[in-house]
């Protein structure tokens, strides 16, 4: 008896997740993202503007700039984004240039997301919110209440 395992957007949000919460664990605002291609993850990044001491080290970026390593070149043509937050303008101009045709995240962000504040993605690009979206907002939630404690 064989079992089919489908991979699905709850299964790479998950592993999207796991990425939030190392960046949780280093102090960082737990924000993960994957890059996946063909039923492979090709890229796995959290936040490290802290860390890195740079405000564009998101998430997003970070696995931008390894799927273009990985597969050679600067477009992301037939890979799927799975992160845990909404892009921010920056990240959804960089995704934009990217050409990913799919995007998927958890948590909607109402006020910095990308939809929010006029932001666009790549006309061909597919999105899907709320995957997820209560596992990963409760994570950020969690997150910034232990921030204002320890403040």
């Amino acid at each position: 008896m064989s079992i089919d395992f489908k991979f699905d957007d709850a299964y790479f949000m998950k592993r999207a997740l796991q990425e939030a919460a190392t960046a949780f664990e280093k102090g960082e605002v737990p924000i993960g993202a994957i890059i996946v291609v063909q039923d492979r993850i090709i890229a796995r990044a959290h936040n490290l503007t802290e860390r890195l001491n740079d405000v564009t080290a998101h998430a997003e970026m970070q696995a931008i700039t390894a799927a273009a390593n990985f597969l050679g070149g600067k477009y992301l043509h037939n890979c799927t984004l799975y992160v845990t937050l909404e892009p921010c303008q920056m990240c959804a101009g960089a995704l934009f240039w990217s050409q990913i045709p799919k995007i998927v995240f958890g948590a909607y962000d109402p006020q910095r997301g990308f939809s929010a504040l006029g932001g666009q993605l790549h006309p061909k690009a597919t999105i899907t919110g709320g995957v997820l979206e209560e596992e990963c907002a409760e994570l950020l939630k969690q997150f910034f209440i232990q921030k204002r404690n320890l403040n």
